[in-house]
């Protein structure tokens, strides 16, 4: 299973627990994290399937950061607590929560309902293409994963999500502004030119043969950047 499921949890053992039950069930990219700070710095850097997370954390509570996830991504969330109030639980759910499961619970029981969710996901999927190929590239939509002649490149969210908005229009020019407002969800930001610049130049470094002289990410003086391939046309 290539989904990547994050653990955001502070209890080292069970945090270890739930990584080798995840193993044992064929989950193949499982990260951990245990505290709010370098959760979120694990999920800006890359996309996550679903998260577990624990609502007690040493330096913010769970829901807190939910809220800073759900800014950020629509990825499955279940909270992990020790509280079996309904105040919580409808708590955890307003805050974007799609699961809530007390301790102590069954091991068995996380994998079940992680499977479940995962598979609602697969199905609720669009019928479309999931994958964007050129002679050099390919980049998995669903999986946020980056391949640059049969090598998986780390791509960090915000890469991913320029380089995935332009492969979705090849061959058509866009603005920094209209960049910025897609990608970081804003266009009245100051320095956004500065931004966009850097995060083209850290995608040429990893998908263009040659940096410097640019086959796929171009510039076009004067009106923006495109994703030259006239040979794919991906889906919208």
């Amino acid at each position: 299973m290539n989904e990547r499921i994050l653990i955001i949890e502070d209890e080292v053992g069970l945090s270890k627990m739930l990584k080798r039950l995840l193993d044992k069930e064929g989950f193949q990219e499982i990260y951990q994290a245990e505290s709010g700070a370098e959760a979120w710095k694990k999920v800006q850097e890359q996309r996550m399937d679903l998260i577990l997370l624990d609502v007690m954390l040493p330096d913010t509570n769970g829901f807190d950061l939910c809220q800073r996830i759900r800014e950020l991504s629509d990825v499955p969330i279940i909270f992990l607590t020790a509280s079996t109030t309904d105040m919580d639980k409808l708590t955890g759910f307003s805050m974007g929560g799609d699961d809530y499961i007390t301790k102590p619970f069954n091991p068995l029981e996380v994998a079940a309902r992680i499977k479940a969710i995962l598979h609602r996901q697969r199905k609720a999927m669009p019928e479309i293409a999931q994958v964007f190929r050129t002679e050099r590239f390919v980049l998995h939509y669903d999986q946020a994963r980056l391949i640059v002649e049969g090598k998986e490149v780390n791509c960090p969210a915000k890469e991913f999500q320029l380089l995935k908005f332009m492969c979705q229009h090849p061959n058509q020019v866009f603005s920094v502004d209209h960049l910025y407002e897609k990608v970081w969800g804003d266009y009245s930001i100051v320095g956004k030119e500065n931004t966009v610049m850097v995060h083209i130049s850290r995608l040429r470094q990893k998908i263009e043969k040659d940096p410097k002289h640019p086959k796929y990410l171009r510039n076009v003086r004067g009106l923006g950047y495109m994703l030259n391939n006239e040979n794919q046309r991906c889906p919208q």
